[in-house]
C-alpha cells in the first residue's frame, strides 16, 4: 500500500552545525523538525494525540476536533483532520500571523477568533475559555488539549527523544530545548536521561513568559513561552533556564541563516541566542544537542520582516541577566562534561 503523507511524520534529520561562538572543540547537533510534512515539530503530538484518541474511542468519524492554537499545532491538526475527513475548529487570537492563518484555512479548518484579552493581558486564558464553550455548543466536539494531554509529551519521548538516542554519534553533555506547552522538553528530557544520566537539560524561554515563575509581560515571538504554567511541566526535569528577548531571538534566526543556510522559525532563533549566551560557560569539549521546531518561511511576514519588532509597543534589548538555576547553587558548566 502506498504510504499516506502522515506516514512521513518523524525521523527528521540530525545535523551538525559550526557556529562562530562555539569553542574550538565544542560540537553542536540539531534535530531539524522543519522536515515534517506539516513543516514543524507539532506534526508529532498532533498525530500521536489523534491516534491515541481514535484507539480509545474518543474520536470517531463524526467527531469535531477543537484546539486552542494560532500556530503550528493548528496547522498540523488541520492537515491530519483533512486527511481523516474530520471537522476541525482552531481557536485563534489576533496575534496569529497572516501566513499561519492562510495555512490553517487552506487545509479547510474553521477559525474561531478570540479578541478579548485575558487577566494576564494576553489571549491564552480567553482562548481556553472559548474552547470550553465550544465543547458545550458543538455536537461531538473533542478537545485534544495540548497543554495537559500526557500524549503530548509521550509523542516526544517515543519520537524525538528516541531518535536522538539512536542517531547521536557521541554522548551529549547538554540539551537545549525551547519551552511552550512543555510537551517537548518533558518527553525528550526523560528519554535522554535514560540513555545519558549525566546530561544537563537547559530550557530556553523568552522574557515575559511565566512558565518558570518569572513575571508575565508582552511577548511578540510566536511558538515559545506561555502566559500560564502548563499542567505537564515537571521542573525537576530541568537543570537551568536561559531567558532571551524577542530581539535576541530574531538575531538568532538571522545568524542561523547567515552561518548555516537554515531558514528556521522564531523559537529556533531563541535557542541559538541562548546557546550564544551560555557558550562561554560550557566546557570546551561540550557536546550539545538541540531541537529546531519549525521552518522559517511561515515567518517571512514577522520574524524575517525587518520592521516587525519596530511595529510593536517596544523593542526589547539584550538581557544582562539571562539565566536561572532551578535547584541549588549555579554550577560551573565547564565542569559538567
Amino acid at each position: 500500500m502506498t504510504p499516506r503523507i502522515t506516514s512521513f511524520i518523524g525521523n527528521t534529520p540530525l545535523v551538525e552545525f559550526e557556529l562562530p561562538f562555539q569553542a574550538s572543540s565544542m560540537r553542536l547537533f540539531a534535530k531539524l523538525e522543519m522536515f515534517n510534512p506539516g513543516g514543524s515539530i507539532k506534526d508529532r503530538p498532533a498525530m500521536y494525540m489523534i491516534q491515541r484518541a481514535v484507539a480509545d474511542g474518543r474520536i470517531t468519524r463524526d467527531s469535531h476536533l477543537v484546539e486552542s492554537s494560532s500556530g503550528n499545532l493548528a496547522i498540523a491538526i488541520a492537515m491530519i483532520a483533512r486527511q481523516m475527513k474530520l471537522r476541525f475548529t482552531a481557536v485563534i487570537d489576533p496575534n496569529i500571523t497572516k501566513t499561519n492563518r492562510a495555512l490553517i484555512e487552506a487545509y479547510g479548518a474553521e477559525l474561531e477568533l478570540v479578541d478579548q484579552k485575558d487577566e494576564e493581558g494576553g489571549y491564552l486564558h480567553s482562548r481556553i475559555r472559548r474552547v470550553r464553550q465550544l465543547l458545550a455548543e458543538l455536537p461531538r466536539a473533542v478537545w485534544l488539549n495540548q497543554y495537559a494531554n500526557p500524549d503530548n509529551r509521550r509523542s516526544h519521548y517515543e519520537g524525538i527523544g528516541a531518535e536522538i538516542v539512536r542517531d547521536m554519534p557521541i554522548e551529549p553533555s547538554h540539551a537545549f530545548i525551547g519551552v511552550s506547552t512543555c510537551g517537548t522538553i518533558m518527553g525528550v528530557a526523560r528519554r535522554l536521561r535514560e540513555a545519558w544520566p549525566n546530561i544537563r537539560i537547559i530550557a530556553v524561554d523568552v522574557v515575559g513568559s511565566v512558565i518558570f515563575g518569572s513575571p508575565g509581560a508582552k511577548r511578540r515571538l510566536p511558538g515559545i513561552g506561555a502566559s500560564r504554567v502548563p499542567e505537564q511541566l515537571d521542573a525537576h526535569e530541568v537543570d537551568e533556564v536561559v531567558y532571551v528577548t524577542d530581539w535576541e531571538s530574531v538575531q538568532g534566526c538571522h545568524r542561523l541563516v547567515r552561518e548555516e543556510g537554515v531558514l528556521a522559525g522564531g523559537s529556533s532563533g531563541s535557542i541559538i541566542a541562548a546557546l550564544e549566551k551560555i557558550a562561554p560557560r560550557l566546557p570546551p569539549a561540550a557536546v550539545v544537542v538541540t531541537v529546531l521546531p519549525d521552518r522559517g518561511d511561515r515567518y517571512l511576514d514577522s520574524v524575517y520582516h525587518r520592521d516587525w519588532l519596530a511595529q510593536g509597543d517596544r523593542v526589547q534589548q539584550p538581557l544582562h541577566t539571562s539565566h536561572r538555576i532551578l535547584a541549588g547553587e549555579a554550577p560551573d558548566l565547564r565542569d559538567a562534561s
